[in-house]
């Protein structure tokens, strides 16, 4: 294996670990010493692939952002109409937190408690991102399939991801216990209907 190649899996791993020590220790802050432990190497080899903790969360947070925004872009690239365009980049981002409540604490800033604000402004310039995309893909579907919304769209995709982050909120208030997808399909509905101007069957 070339060094770079093991320099790359090291970080990897790094990331892994504390990922991992997010979701298991709930509520606690995490320490490089305990990173390093965790991972089986010294604090000064941590360092050695990331110059800082705050590094190690940017690292984290950039898997969020490729994660989620690569199937976003897909999904405003698909056939389906609107609604289900909203519907499918909440269910995705729902689901991607249950199935790594680490990132989920990092989306709260739970996780970042302490930490640079550089960090917390990273996370919230990724749920504007999110927000954008919403309103993007009502704004495109009012000419194409004439969807129309109740509220004014950039009021009604706010409404759509408040009502999606605070279904995280509480996953990661219950220590990963309240998982977000359980009701959502229901709660969507409900709030779709509040939101569209749904056509006649």
């Amino acid at each position: 294996m070339s060094d770079k190649a093991q320099k790359i899996s090291r970080r990897e791993q790094i990331l892994q670990a504390l990922a991992h020590m997010l979701e298991s220790n709930p509520g606690q802050r995490i320490t490089t010493a305990a990173l390093a432990r965790e991972v089986g190497v010294s604090e000064a080899a941590l360092y050695r692939h990331f110059p800082s903790k705050a590094r190690m969360f940017e690292g984290l947070i950039g898997f969020i952002e490729e994660t989620l925004f690569s199937r976003i872009k897909l999904i405003g690239q698909s056939d389906l109409d609107g609604v289900r365009q909203c519907e499918q980049t909440l269910t995705l981002l729902l689901a991607f937190v249950e199935k790594n409540p680490g990132m989920a604490r990092i989306l709260t800033g739970d996780a970042l408690a302490g930490e640079t604000d550089r960090l917390r402004t990273r996370v919230n310039q990724l749920f504007e991102r999110l927000e954008t995309q919403l309103k993007q893909m009502m704004r495109e579907a009012e000419p194409r399939e004439g969807l129309r919304t109740r509220v004014p769209a950039g009021s009604a995709a706010n409404l759509m991801l408040a009502a999606a982050e605070g279904r995280i909120r509480q996953f990661v208030r219950s220590e990963f216990k309240r998982r977000p997808t359980v009701h959502w399909a229901e709660q969507w509905g409900a709030l779709a209907a509040a939101l569209f101007h749904m056509p006649a069957s």
